[in-house]
């Protein structure tokens, strides 16, 4: 997933990979994280499930999951990641003019 390395520090371990349902783990990131993208994953109307779990909160890794009504979930977790860094440059543009006037 070419999108996936532009996130810094990011790691991730495929525990499930079917036709419709990816089971991942993401090494390196937050919780808050996790929510921004299960929430744009929403945002796509393959999605039927998308969500977190972290087993400890100080020390668990986080596992996501996504399922899809038929559409790949690997490319739907591309999209998703693509939209995110747009909106971040986007907003950091926005805050770049903001700073400088």
């Amino acid at each position: 997933m070419s999108s996936l390395g532009k996130v810094r520090n990011v790691e991730i371990d495929f525990i499930e990979d079917k036709k419709t349902r990816l089971v991942f783990q993401l090494k390196n990131q937050s919780p808050t994280m996790c929510i921004v993208l299960k929430e744009e994953l929403w945002n796509d109307d393959h999605v039927k499930v998308a969500g977190f779990s972290k087993r400890h909160p100080l020390i668990g890794i986080p596992t996501m999951i996504v399922e899809t009504d038929g559409e790949d979930p690997r490319k739907v977790l591309q999209h998703a990641v693509q939209r995110l860094l747009k909106s971040t440059d986007k907003l950091e543009k926005e805050i770049s003019r903001e700073v400088k006037n």
